[in-house]
């Protein structure tokens, strides 16, 4: 009898470690699995992108108003479409509308049915800040 219970302490403790271990476990594959599903990269820096002054100023900006609903470095969108070689292309992806330096301060400036204008917002020097940013893209 007594080399049982003394067989039942280490078999009670070794099972709760052994039940904490394959939690602990489980909870850590499922941290890397969300994880490595994330496409979320490390920010660069202004300097990193090479960015000048006005492009420096244009980043803030974007980061103020658009970063919400636009993805800077990405083709993916969040609410809006992700802006990545925005000016890389004869055409907009949502729009249809030339991929020019007119058309995208049109739509900054008066929005779209699901993106408001800026126009009451930013400023000209803003809007041509803001564009000199999404050059880099």
């Amino acid at each position: 009898m007594r080399t049982l219970e003394v067989n039942a302490k280490p078999d009670a403790a070794s099972s709760f470690n052994l039940r904490h271990c394959i939690e602990a476990s489980i909870f850590a594959c499922l941290l890397l699995a969300t994880l490595s599903g994330c496409d979320v990269e490390r920010r660069k820096s202004d300097a990193e992108l090479g960015l000048n002054p006005q492009q420096v100023s244009g980043r803030k900006i974007y980061d103020n108003y658009c970063d919400r609903c636009h993805r800077p470095y990405s083709t993916k969108g969040k609410k809006g479409p992700g802006l990545k070689g925005l000016f890389q292309h004869q055409y907009l992806p949502k729009t249809g509308l030339p991929a020019n330096d007119e058309r995208v301060v049109d739509i900054i400036r008066n929005g779209r049915p699901d993106m408001p204008g800026y126009s009451q917002v930013l400023t000209s020097q803003d809007i041509q800040d803001l564009l000199a940013y999404l050059h880099t893209l």
